[in-house]
This record gives structure tokens, sequence and C-alpha cells, in this order.
């Protein structure tokens, strides 16, 4: 059986296996679907496994979205949602400004994951779009790592 770089720790103890948060930005009405989809290909393309995600987190506006409420489901994660204020006070590499306006913080996605991931922190894979076919993306996730969780990178082994 062949296995991605991100399934090495499946048979790890589950202390030495890593933490991931997925922070998920969406639009009104998203479905199960493309979010879902969205962090499956996001965690691929990074060697990260959905076995390693242990929370997803979003805006407290969307914390009862049901496409995000169904994807912390079928991952088997809480969903956590967090304040706009808190939000923005966290330091992300791609803030926007249409997020700023639509929700009232400059990031979703990667300050969702981060302010999860806790103090020391690491933004593992910053933020993605959803790419559904013939319409406007309306999904983002980033993925952090939290402190004390170990991660190799593919590329390192």
């Amino acid at each position: 059986m062949t296995r991605s770089p991100g399934h090495r720790w499946a048979d790890a103890p589950p202390a030495a296996r890593p933490r991931l948060v997925v922070g998920v930005g969406a639009g009104r009405g998203v479905s199960v679907g493309e979010v879902a989809g969205l962090i499956r290909r996001t965690l691929a393309g990074a060697g990260l496994s959905e076995g390693a995600v242990v929370e997803l987190a979003t805006v407290e506006a969307k914390a009862a979205e049901p496409g995000l409420v169904a994807a912390a489901a079928r991952l088997g994660v809480p969903l956590r949602g967090y304040g706009a204020a808190a939000l923005a006070s966290v330091a992300v590499p791609g803030p926007s400004g249409a997020v700023l306006s639509a929700v009232g913080t400059p990031s979703v996605a990667e300050a969702a994951a981060l302010l999860a991931a806790g103090p020391g922190g690491e933004l593992l894979v910053a933020k993605r779009k959803s790419e559904p076919h013939g319409c406007p993306a309306r999904a983002t996730c980033a993925v952090a790592l939290r402190p004390g969780a170990a991660v190799k990178h593919p590329q390192g082994g």
C-alpha cells in the first residue's frame, strides 16, 4: 500500500502526532462539499493528514453556517468561533480589505487558525481559496500547528 507523506503519523503514538487547526472562512450558504474538498486538497497539498486535524475555527458570525458545521462533523472535530475583534488582533500574511468590510476583521482563515493554535502556533499553510466549477469561491482555509506538536515536512523526512 502506498501512503502519502501526511499519513506517516498514522502509526505514531497520539502524543507524537501533529495537532493541526484549520481556520475556515466562508460565504453564506457554502456547501459542505466545497469546504471539505478545500480542506482535503489543502492538507494533501502540504503533505498533511486529515487525521491530524483537531479543530476547525472561524469567525463567530459564521460558526453556525451549515457547511462549516457539517465539515467539522465529517472530520470529527469541534468548530470554534472567534469574535471579529479577536481575529483582527492577529497579525497575518494575507489581510483582505474585502473581508474586513464584510465581517469586521482583515482575516478569518489565517487569523482563526493562529488564534485556535494558541500562543506559539505556527502557520503551516497560508490562506487557500476553494475552486468550485462555474461559480466564485465561497470558502477559504489556512492550517496552523499547535505548539508542542512535532511535524516533519515531507521534504525534510
